[in-house]
């Protein structure tokens, strides 16, 4: 395995594993390779889940920042302190509504939607997090953030007061409090009862690999043969090489003259640029006659 070894892994995580866990048994595997994740997936969830190795940890902003496209099952009739099945109920009340209704009011929220980040979550309020003042039986204010849900889809029933259905959406969107919500709307409650994260950004559920795969890799010695190189995930900047003139400067992490690259650039311009060897060296954000470095991956 090489020392330097760096990119991405597109784990399929399953359910009863934290995110964290499975941090863990890669890095572990990896002879404590610096490994993070893109995006947290709540134990009782499962599907797509990015994890970053090596240099490509720096990366993981650029990453997370794409959109996320789950599937994902409501139960009608139940509210619960977490916003999905394996919270405590708080009521319980029958949800008689045709299936028609409860359709129309799934798909009412797609577009723009003013959302409350729910009390058993990661969001940071002065410093704590939401999940850590739930714990102790607090309930706080939280400001809501205005996410995207770009398309919800394939809505299937699956019994009594239960219907599934596929969730293309913006960062930072929270499929339990979704279901909340959408329970809220027909006035019978709800909450989310399953989630499987079929996308996130360029990552897919159809190639992503299970945990016990990684691991059977990675005991041979083959762990490279999944590892997705970090230009790969970064073909929304544009590739421009610099010269050997810019050699120097870009090992020593300082700005270059945008007269070093290949090509024009323009003000603002974020960049994916390489040296005169080819080497990824990082993202630059042009300004002026140069291009700054923003993240370096050399």
């Amino acid at each position: 395995m090489r020392r330097d070894l760096s990119g991405f892994i597109n784990i399929y995580k399953e359910k009863g594993f934290t995110s964290h866990d499975v941090v863990n048994i890669v890095r572990n595997k990896l002879n404590k390779t610096k490994t993070g994740h893109t995006g947290t997936l709540d134990p009782d969830a499962e599907g797509v889940l990015p994890l970053c190795i090596g240099k490509a940890t720096k990366l993981a902003d650029y990453v997370s920042a794409n959109i996320k496209e789950y599937r994902a099952e409501i139960t009608l009739g139940i509210t619960t302190t977490t916003e999905d099945i394996w919270g405590e109920v708080l009521e319980r009340k029958e949800a008689e509504l045709s299936d028609s209704d409860i359709i129309a009011a799934i798909k009412s929220f797609e577009g723009e939607y003013a959302q409350k980040p729910p009390m058993y979550s990661a969001v940071k309020v002065n410093g704590r997090k939401l999940y850590e003042l739930a714990r102790e039986g607090k309930e706080i204010e939280r400001k809501t953030r205005l996410i995207h849900i770009y398309e919800i889809k394939d809505i299937e029933k699956t019994g009594d007061g239960r219907f599934v259905f596929s969730v293309l959406c913006s960062k930072g969107t929270y499929i339990r409090t979704l279901c909340s919500d959408i329970g809220k709307r027909l006035g019978c409650g709800g909450c989310m009862s399953s989630l499987t994260r079929t996308r996130s950004g360029s990552f897919y559920i159809e190639d992503s690999i299970k945990i016990d795969e990684f691991r059977r890799l990675a005991e041979a010695g083959d762990i490279e043969k999944i590892i997705i190189s970090m230009d790969s995930v970064l073909q929304d900047y544009r590739k421009v090489t610099a010269s050997e003139n810019a050699d120097k400067y870009i090992q020593n992490g300082n700005k270059i003259s945008v007269g070093f690259l290949d090509s024009p650039a323009e003000e603002g311009e974020m960049l994916r640029v390489y040296d005169s060897h080819g080497r990824l060296a990082g993202i630059y954000k042009v300004t002026g006659e140069y291009a700054k470095p923003v993240t370096m991956l050399i």
